[in-house]
């Protein structure tokens, strides 16, 4: 018999299941929700759809730049609208995707890489960010974003 439900429980876990305080969750819709969102926030920047991107972040949004600046929820729709235009950039991607949920609070972690062309050279380049979500009413939104360059 334990063995039996030593089983089932591996079954779900490699399923997609969590084990939270003695319940199962599943997880795998939660995820492709967030990947999907993960994708759509990469695709609002080189588009500069800052309306779009208005749906999918939190009202109490805030980013913490490269720099280490933060800046709320305001000025970033501002600065979203031509962010990609000044930055030079002509390829950006995002990859190595991880998604970790904890209840109704998520981590989106990824690592951002893209090349630009200047004073003819070419420059690539990567960051490793983390976004924060957390589902209210049924919805995930970003509540903070972080960016780390890789050196």
């Amino acid at each position: 018999m334990k063995y039996l439900k030593l089983l089932a429980v591996a079954a779900l876990f490699v399923s997609g299941c969590q084990m939270n305080n003695g319940t199962i969750k599943l997880t795998m819709e939660d995820k492709e929700i967030l990947s999907e969102l993960n994708s759509q926030f990469i695709l609002n920047y080189i588009t500069q759809n800052a309306v779009a991107h208005s749906e999918i972040i939190h009202s109490d949004f805030v980013c913490i730049e490269n720099s280490g600046r933060i800046i709320g929820r305001k000025v970033y729709l501002k600065n979203w609208e031509t962010d990609y235009q000044n930055s030079g950039v002509d390829t950006f991607y995002h990859t190595d995707e991880d998604i970790r949920i904890f209840g109704d609070m998520a981590l989106v972690r990824s690592k951002s890489v893209y090349s630009l062309e200047r004073n003819g050279e070419r420059y690539t380049g990567a960051s490793i960010y983390t976004d924060t979500y957390i589902r209210e009413d049924g919805k995930w939104r970003c509540v903070q974003a972080q960016m780390t360059p890789l050196k």
